[in-house]
């Protein structure tokens, strides 16, 4: 008979999957077999994490009179689900420390978070605070301070998701912060204070002298009131915060010299200046991300400033027009900046379908370049393109050579002029009117 020294070592998943009997035969220690137990049993009976979730438990060796049932029990009251326990204690071990847990406890009673609806907001707070370790004390001093300001709950879990390092030991002063946006911004009511810190808090993150104050100075210099600035703070945060020293003067500059009908300029400055300024920065970001510079976009917008008026979504879809079904690359914008602002369902989907009908036939030997979509009229483009090609006049959805007639071709006729629309109506003339005419001739 083999005895235990003789028998060989069996792989990890090997020991999760086996039979009962042979599952614990590598956790020597009471705890570890009381702990294996107990999280195979709730969290992990077809998991192979269970070796390594031990392996990171010191405490577990440590301290054999813990028990490994009340973290969990903790955790399942405050709503998770076997699957986001495991997610849970697999991100952050520690959470099996039942006094760990419990000063975390604190934290999430402060917060309000104590219905099961709140177990994936705790977890996410958990697995943040364990990947930049932030202890509960470092937690709960930072949420007070928070609170003291006149931050809600919603607004302290928010700054937690996208700034957690504000929240370890040697964090962010947000109070500073805080204090210089009310005082620059004229921001009074909490509600606004919060609803700009959940919709941007990395702005949190920003130095007051070097990124904060100077926007707010060319602000100042630039002649936007205060309450100007109040009302796009609140409506665009990220869009307004976000520019760096000197982007603000070139959007002015460009808005300034705008060249187009006076209707568009009304248009694009119905809602004031400042909130021009942010519809010409999201319209740059946008040009930017599709691999533009930020010189040739602001070349764009002046030379088509009705793109400025356009909505996203259209913007967006012209863009991934030109790049994928006409093949042009986003360069060819900064030569034919007019494209962004032609009808595409009316000027070039109709063009680029007969262009292609045409390839398809192979009699188009020509290079089609983006100004035959763009800069020739209606007249010119039906002349080259499709007048000496028949067929591609119902594709173009212009006029029609011939007209058929009970099957029969007939030659098109030109339209009715308008010397014919306008020609007095002729009435019948009756005896008595001639007779009347004829005594008024020998009159």
């Amino acid at each position: 008979m083999a005895t235990w020294a003789s028998l060989p070592r069996r792989p990890l998943h090997l020991l999760i999957y086996g039979s009962p009997h042979q599952k614990l035969r590598y956790f020597s220690n009471p705890p570890e077999i009381s702990l294996a137990n107990l999280l195979r049993k709730h969290i992990f009976p077809f998991s192979s994490h269970l070796h390594e979730v031990i392996q990171h438990n010191p405490f577990v060796m440590r301290t054999p009179s813990s028990d490994p049932s009340k973290p969990i029990s903790l955790l399942q009251s405050l709503g998770f689900s076997q699957n986001s326990l495991l997610s849970v204690i697999h991100a952050c071990p520690k959470t099996l420390d039942y006094e760990f847990l419990t000063r975390w406890n604190k934290g999430f009673f402060e917060l309000g978070l104590t219905n099961a609806a709140s177990a994936s907001t705790i977890q996410m707070i958990l697995v943040q605070s364990a990947s930049y370790k932030i202890e509960p004390e470092d937690f709960i001093r930072t949420l007070r301070q928070m609170k003291s300001v006149g931050f809600s709950s919603e607004t302290v879990i928010r700054v937690f998701e996208a700034i957690p390092a504000a929240f370890m030991r040697d964090g962010i002063h947000v109070s500073r912060t805080i204090e210089f946006l009310k005082k620059s911004a004229g921001i009074k009511q909490q509600e606004e204070l919060n609803k700009i810190c959940q919709s941007y808090p990395e702005f949190l993150a920003f130095s007051i002298n070097d990124t904060l104050r100077p926007l707010f100075s060319e602000l100042s210099d630039l002649g936007f009131d205060q309450i100007e600035v109040r009302k796009v703070l609140i409506q665009n945060p990220n869009l307004l915060l976000s520019m760096e020293f000197g982007e603000l003067s070139r959007y002015v500059n460009l808005l300034e010299g705008l060249k187009c009908r006076t209707p568009i300029k009304k248009r694009v400055l119905a809602r004031g200046r400042l909130c021009a300024v942010v519809d010409i920065k999201i319209r740059i970001e946008l040009l930017c991300n599709h691999g533009l510079i930020q010189r040739d976009a602001l070349k764009i917008l002046h030379v088509e400033p009705r793109s400025i008026l356009y909505s996203q979504e259209d913007l967006e879809k012209k863009i991934l027009f030109l790049m994928q079904q006409l093949g042009f690359n986003i360069d060819h914008l900064v030569e034919f900046p007019d494209y962004l602002g032609v009808n595409l369902e009316k000027q070039i989907i109709p063009r680029l379908k007969v262009v292609d009908f045409l390839k398809s036939k192979g009699v188009l030997e020509m290079v089609v370049e983006l100004k035959h979509f763009v800069r020739l009229s209606r007249r010119k483009f039906y002349n080259f393109f499709v007048k000496p090609y028949p067929e591609c006049e119902k594709i173009f959805g212009g006029l029609m050579r011939d007209v058929r007639v009970n099957d029969e071709k007939l030659k098109r006729k030109h339209p009715t002029g308008l010397w014919k629309l306008f020609k007095p109506q002729k009435y019948s003339e009756s005896e008595e009117d001639v007779k009347n005419t004829k005594q008024f001739m020998d009159i």
